[in-house]
């Protein structure tokens, strides 16, 4: 009887409970997964590491992977294998991905067809790990739900990580005017650089006293939040009448008066990619497709880590004093 075909064996970060950065267990006995039909098999050369990837490991996230699972959904690489249907891509592309389907904490993942992206020749691999779930989370927090115009202004507060620099680099080729805050001298060096007009330091003490200065009495349109656990209730301050703060971060609770939204008519809105309908998402990969090709669309990339350091890593995204930024981990 002829023995079935031995299926070959990768590294991949697996994660057997919920917990600390400690339950990141790096294996290297894990099968390659098989595409199926409209799936591709990715080669990973990057893959990008999120905030959301640590709360959903914490097991305090409202989403909760079925155990043992593999972190991580924006990588960038090269197609290995095509499943049945899918006539977009062939082996030997250069792809970068939205999510992936097995995990991008690995060397090899499985994607939906319709998940993944050409990756254009002017980016390295590095960078494509850094375009998917922050630019996609930019656009959508500034256009599908935060309703930006030209010539409006935007806060984006917590400007120089991943999402910060995607709002900074879409506001600006968008006509709106750009105001950022990091937390150090180089953070705001890095969003200056990268489309916003003024940058603040939001470890200065007065710096709301500053963003106020610079708006003048009629206050920001929109509010990129980050930590909004932090500054939500001066977010609500700095608003223009009919102003609306979108909340793309959150790592705890706020207390806040509901009677400064109702003197502005001013809007809180939360930001999930992961709601995004097929419609919506096929219109922020057009937007960023279309940034790439005009050039203003540029992934700045933080720390990169070996797949080795991947504890350590979800450590730094949390605790780091500042970002400056996407952190990619490295295959």
């Amino acid at each position: 009887v002829a023995m079935a075909a031995t299926r070959s064996v990768m590294r991949a970060v697996r994660v057997f409970e919920f917990g600390g950065p400690e339950v990141l267990k790096l294996q290297s006995d894990v099968l390659v997964p098989v595409p199926k039909e409209n799936q591709v098999l990715i080669k990973v050369h990057a893959c990008g590491v999120n905030p959301v990837e640590t709360y959903i490991r914490s097991g305090t996230y409202a989403r909760k992977p079925a155990l043992p699972y593999t972190p991580g959904s924006d990588v960038a690489g090269v197609i290995e294998s095509v499943g049945e249907h899918v006539t977009a891509f062939k082996k030997g592309d250069r792809v970068f991905t939205l999510e992936t389907l097995s995990g991008g904490y690995a060397e090899y993942a499985v994607a939906a067809a319709n998940r993944v992206f050409p990756l254009p020749d002017k980016l390295d691999f590095v960078q494509g790990a850094a375009i998917g779930v922050p630019y996609f989370t930019a656009y959508r927090a500034l256009f599908q739900k935060g309703c930006a115009k030209a010539g409006e202004s935007v806060l984006v507060h917590g400007a120089s990580g991943g999402v910060g620099l995607a709002a900074c680099q879409i506001a600006r080729a968008c006509g709106l005017k750009v105001l950022g805050t990091a937390g150090s001298e180089e953070g705001m060096n890095v969003i200056l650089r990268n489309g916003a007009h003024q940058a603040f330091n939001h470890r200065d003490p007065n710096y709301t006293e500053r963003i106020k200065e610079c708006t003048g009495p009629g206050g920001v349109d929109i509010i990129i939040e980050m930590l909004s656990n932090v500054n939500l209730d001066a977010d609500l301050q700095l608003l223009s009448r009919a102003g609306r703060v979108m909340v793309v971060g959150c790592r705890g609770r706020i207390e806040i008066n509901p009677r400064d939204t109702m003197s502005k008519e001013s809007s809180i809105i939360g930001v999930s990619l992961f709601l995004a309908s097929e419609e919506e998402r096929h219109e922020c990969a057009t937007a960023v497709l279309d940034g790439i090709e005009a050039g203003w669309l540029k992934p700045v990339v933080g720390l990169e880590y070996p797949l080795e350091k991947v504890a350590q890593a979800h450590k730094d995204i949390i605790n780091s004093s500042g970002a400056r930024g996407k952190m990619v981990l490295l295959l």
